[in-house]
């Protein structure tokens, strides 16, 4: 709950303007402010442009359908839209009030009143107008109209209600709600929930129009199918999270286990009590009703049918066998196949993996559509022809996440080593063995065949060529060299460009915002504001100083509002 929940307001003068006693409905009618004495209110703050926002008011008009018919809640809609054209069409989608687009004197006083720096921004009022809470959307979020009447007192019910069910915790209290006690198979049949009662059950939350999800579902298949041929007391229940009725049918008609109803209210409410935060995610409940494990999607995919049955001694099983796995890696076992043994050249030449034997090979999973890929790549190419100069025996294999061979010959032209051939089989393995989630990213295969990072991006954006052969001990020594050159510059400084203290901290890399360069190793950093300084920027006078505020222009969602997840904030 804000600060501000203990703050009191006249309904009247709150919403009303010398020239303005009413609210407007989407259709045009006009309602009088005093008529919302005595409810409960909801101020939101809101836009059009705003994708957060877009995504949130769904939600709302949901709980609010559910609450209006009890006459003693209202919800009033503040726009952050820029021309009336925009806020008519955005409000058409809402069956609440909202204070006319041309009082933007009302509207401003709002965002003041209520601190609003990022939208959505829901206030919640009671009958008095007391300030219940400003974390209205992420109350909403959470609990959607159970947080009816939206009181303090209500969402520590919630709570312990929740801490209570976690306790309690069986397949029952996880799968039936009041209205519904069952499960639906692949044929459309009901089953009822206590039959998967002394079962282990996978809850499998995923979305079939997210690459991985697809992917990941036929090995899901595969082990499920072991698992049942075997015997097993097994189940696997599909918590669906698709928007298209018609994907969710393909879906179960094309898998062997059981799911929760398109779009029933549960798939949220699980994703929320498992704090889903990955797809796929396939949670694993015990046969006592106990979650067992809160995602093994990745331990499927490493360890098949042998990762059953998924508990903490079976997982110490599978570590063990990982790095006995690691302990034997070699180049080959890495970049070999059954079927391919090599990697291309210039013009599609193939030179056998044998031959990169004794080198320290890194892997460059990049793709030419990707902006940072492409930002990254000259720093790379610069780092390569530095340690190759000095006779070092390095070599990179570019694997490619680029969408067409035209795209891959067009990136892999602009460098100078080697990579794997577009569309490649080995880039599926390669990418789940050293968990790729995001590109650019670059990992370090040792002269000996042993992974020596998996973060060599980072060790070629702070060192360059210097972090060759990037093994552990030789970032060490770049490190203790660093420190060195630091000692006797001040521990803390104050600064003309920031208004607090800065202190010199140890930053991977970071953008200065005073000259808006990249900087490694040392800033001089402000973590209440997470300001960068250059040193050379505090140290040499005669480098002037930039303001801060400078945001980039293409990194705006709207003239001062930057959008960031789930929240569109004030510049």
């Amino acid at each position: 709950m804000a600060a501000s929940a203990d703050n009191t307001h006249d309904v009247v003068s709150l919403l009303s303007s010398p020239q303005r006693d009413f609210l407007l409905r989407n259709n045009g009618d006009q309602v009088k402010i005093e008529s919302l004495k005595g409810k409960k209110l909801g101020v939101y703050f809101s836009a059009s442009w705003c994708g957060p926002c877009r995504k949130f008011t769904p939600t709302l008009v949901e709980a609010y359908n559910e609450v209006v018919s009890k006459g003693d809640f209202e919800v009033v809609f503040a726009s952050a839209d820029e021309d009336e054209e925009s806020f008519k069409g955005y409000f058409s989608e809402m069956p609440w009030l909202a204070i006319p687009f041309s009082d933007s004197e009302t509207r401003s006083r709002l965002d003041e009143l209520f601190h609003v720096r990022g939208i959505p921004h829901l206030v919640i009022l009671e009958e008095t107008g007391k300030v219940v809470t400003e974390d209205g959307v992420d109350i909403v979020r959470e609990y959607g109209v159970e947080a009816y009447p939206f009181t303090s007192a209500r969402i520590q019910e919630l709570r312990a209600q929740e801490e209570e069910a976690r306790r309690n915790q069986s397949v029952r209290s996880l799968l039936i709600s009041p209205s519904r006690d069952f499960v639906i198979s692949s044929d459309g049949n009901k089953i009822l929930v206590s039959e998967l009662e002394g079962k282990t059950v996978g809850l499998y939350f995923s979305l079939n129009s997210f690459q991985r999800s697809s992917e990941f579902t036929p090995k899901l298949v595969d082990v499920y199918e072991k698992l049942k041929a075997k015997g097993e007391n097994f189940e696997v229940v599909l918590i669906p999270l698709d928007e298209d009725e018609e994907s969710f049918k393909k879906v179960l008609g094309s898998v062997p286990w059981l799911s929760l109803p398109f779009k029933d209210k549960f798939c949220g409410k699980l994703a929320q009590y498992f704090e889903l935060s990955t797809l796929p995610t396939l949670v694993i409940i015990g046969p006592d009703g106990k979650t067992l494990n809160p995602n093994v999607a990745e331990a499927i995919e490493d360890h098949g049918v042998d990762a059953y049955p998924f508990t903490p001694e079976k997982f110490v099983e599978l570590d063990e066998i990982l790095k006995a796995r690691e302990a034997a890696q070699t180049l080959e076992s890495v970049l070999v196949s059954e079927d391919r043994g090599f990697v291309i050249g210039k013009d599609g030449v193939q030179i056998p993996v044998s031959e990169l034997k004794g080198k320290v090979v890194l892997l460059y999973f990049s793709a030419h559509w990707c902006p940072p890929c492409r930002a990254f790549l000259p720093k790379l190419v610069d780092a390569y022809q530095e340690i190759k100069e000095k006779g070092n025996a390095l070599e990179v294999v570019f694997i490619s996440s680029d969408k067409d061979q035209a795209s891959f010959d067009e990136f892999f032209g602009g460098m100078p080593w080697l990579a794997l051939p577009f569309g490649d089989s080995r880039k599926k393995f390669l990418s789940r063995k050293f968990k790729v989630t995001g590109i650019p990213k670059l990992v370090a295969i040792g002269s000996s065949g042993q992974t020596s990072t998996t973060e060599a991006r980072d060790l070629v954006l702070q060192y360059g060529a210097r972090a060759y052969p990037f093994t552990e001990e030789k970032i060490q020594d770049i490190e203790a060299e660093e420190e060195e050159t630091a000692k006797g510059w001040p521990e803390k400084v104050t600064h003309e460009t920031h208004e607090h203290e800065l202190v010199l901290t140890r930053r991977k890399v970071y953008y200065c915002d005073g000259c808006n360069e990249q900087g490694y190793a040392w800033s001089y950093y402000c973590g209440e504001c997470d300001f960068d300084l250059h040193p050379k920027c505090v140290l040499e006078e005669d480098k002037g100083s930039k303001d801060d505020t400078d945001v980039k222009e293409e990194d705006k969602s709207k003239d001062g509002w930057v959008c960031e997840g789930e929240v569109c904030k004030k510049v």
